[in-house]
Formats: C-alpha cells, sequence, structure tokens
C-alpha cells in the first residue's frame, strides 16, 4: 500500500508539473513534440500489457488506435460530444474491439496471432476508407472547440496527454505487481505450463486484450483535434505499429518502466529527427536502433543495467 501511495504521489506530482509547464508557455514546438512523445508512452505502455506482459505481439496498434480517432470523429460529428466523453468512448470501442480479437483468436498463438491483428488493421482501414460519414479516403476536418484552456488547445491537449501517459503507466504498474500480472507472466514463459498448472489462461488473454485495446482507444481519442484534418493514411499509420513495438523492446518488456524508457528515448529522437533533418527519417532510426539493441541488448535498457549490476 505504501508504495502505491508513493506512485500515486509521484503520478500527481508529474501531472501538476506538465499543467506548470502549460502556464509558462514555452516555445509552442515543445508542446506540440511534448505531445507526441506522451502519445507514444501510453501507445508503448497499452501494447506491453498484451506484448510484453503476455507475450503476444500485437501487429495491429494502428487499428486501436484509428478506432479510437474514428470514433471520437464520429462524435464529433453528430453530437459535437466534448473530449472527457470522446476519450471514454474511443476507449470503450477500441476496448470492445480488443476483447473481440481476443475472442476470436482464442486458438491463434506466436506468429498467427500477430499475422491475424495485422489483418485486422487492414481490414478496418478498408471499411473506414469507404464509410464517407467520416471522410472516407479523402479524410475530414475537425473544428477545435473555441476559448480553450492555457490559450491553446495544443498546450491543453498536451497536458490532457500527461495525465492520459501517467494514468496508462500506473495501470500497467499495478497489473504487474498483482496476481493477474503473474498470471500474465506464466502466460508468457509457457501458456501449456499455466493452463496445467491451474492460471485461468482465458480470462487473462481476454483481459489483455481488453485492457491494451482501451488504452491504445484512448490514446487515439484526441487525435482529431491534434491534427484537426484526419484521414485513414494518417489514423493508421505504420509508425504506430512500429513504435509500439520498437519502444518496449529497447526500454524492456518485462516491467512497466520500460515503455517508458523506450518512448522517451526514440520519441525525442524521432522529434529531434523532424527539426534537424526530415521527418522521412523516423522509421529509419527506429529501425536501426531496434537492430542495435536485439544484438546488443535483447532484454532493452533496463535487462542490460540488471547484466551489468549482476557484473
Amino acid at each position: 500500500m505504501g508504495r502505491t501511495a508513493g506512485a500515486l504521489l509521484i503520478g500527481i506530482a508529474i501531472v501538476g508539473a506538465g499543467i506548470a509547464l502549460a502556464v509558462v508557455k514555452v516555445n509552442p514546438y515543445f508542446y506540440f513534440a511534448g505531445y507526441v512523445i506522451l502519445q507514444y508512452v501510453v501507445i508503448a505502455t497499452a501494447w506491453n500489457i498484451l506484448g510484453g506482459y503476455a507475450g503476444y505481439v500485437n501487429f495491429g496498434t494502428p487499428a486501436f488506435f484509428a478506432m479510437g480517432a474514428y470514433t471520437a470523429v464520429l462524435l464529433i460529428k453528430s453530437v459535437k460530444a466534448p473530449l472527457p466523453v470522446l476519450l471514454l468512448a474511443g476507449g470503450l470501442v477500441a476496448g470492445l474491439l480488443g476483447l473481440g480479437i481476443g475472442y476470436l483468436t482464442l486458438r491463434l498463438r506466436g506468429t498467427f496471432f500477430s499475422i491475424a491483428t495485422l489483418a485486422l488493421a487492414v481490414m478496418l482501414q478498408t471499411v473506414v476508407m469507404n464509410w464517407e460519414y467520416v471522410g472516407g479516403s479523402r479524410g475530414t476536418s475537425v473544428i477545435r472547440p473555441p476559448g480553450p484552456p492555457f490559450g491553446s488547445y495544443v498546450t491543453f491537449l498536451f497536458t490532457v496527454m500527461v495525465g492520459l501517459a501517467v494514468a496508462s503507466v500506473l495501470i500497467a504498474r499495478f497489473i504487474e505487481r498483482s496476481r493477474i500480472g503473474r498470471g500474465l507472466a506464466a502466460l508468457r514463459d509457457s501458456e501449456e505450463a499455466a493452463e496445467c498448472m491451474g492460471v485461468p489462461t482465458l480470462r487473462l488473454k481476454l483481459f489483455a486484450t481488453t485492457v491494451s485495446g482501451f488504452l491504445l482507444g484512448v490514446a487515439g481519442a484526441p487525435f482529431p483535434y491534434y491534427v484537426t484534418f484526419v484521414e485513414p493514411n494518417s489514423a493508421f499509420a505504420l509508425d504506430y505499429a512500429v513504435n509500439a513495438l520498437a519502444m518496449p523492446m529497447i526500454g524492456g518488456t518485462t516491467s512497466w518502466l520500460g515503455p517508458v524508457i523506450g518512448a522517451v528515448l526514440l520519441g525525442t529522437a524521432q522529434q529531434i529527427a523532424i527539426v534537424t533533418i526530415s521527418s522521412e527519417m523516423n522509421l529509419f532510426i527506429v529501425g536501426v536502433v531496434l537492430v542495435l539493441f536485439v544484438v546488443l541488448a535483447p532484454e532493452g535498457i533496463l535487462g542490460l543495467v540488471r547484466r551489468m549490476r549482476g557484473h
């Protein structure tokens, strides 16, 4: 209980620091870049609940992210729903999608599960491209609400993403240190052995796919207000699938801290590359860094630190 209270206090302090940074009004680009980095913290953490804790590699990250984004677009166009409603609705739709994909792929493991999630992303992108109400393949513009806090809607979204990042990390930390986390670890090590020991592998898999999907949907829900123009290629971008996989692997997949480290380091490197070189270098940077870590530190930064301490 003491550690949980400490983690909550640290989370509240981080949220407070984010609000203070918004009030100070630094260079506007820092809010743009900070939003993206914090968004990747949520995405990497969400991916790790299923891919790291449970060992089910998900290539369909863009599908869940885009479901959150397009749920928000639908609600903005139909009822002009406020941001809290968009976050909740986007998370619920993506969570239900995760529950459905978990139920439909119960018998699939390893590569077969990964291919199924990739097929899901392709299928949903095709559906959205032919759905004219949300813009179809041409995309659609979104008008931000007037009178945003802190004088800028991007600054406001930055503070919202600070809160979402803290909440997602706290959820991942709680799962890791609970009986659910121990069950997911057993599932990751050997599903057959876990079933023989009485671990409810079915319920754990459904739990992981649902929570992971929910957090990915929440990450995608503010996206329409951030970019103001949503089209399928941006919402279903390959970057989300690659970064969601790479960031936890770089930081370490067995701990809640690994995705945070990977997202901050890799996300910062990408934002610096956008300013100094080109946005086209992002995936190249991810590929090079990921190959280096797979070869030199397959357990990520946290695993490398543990090995150094062991010696």
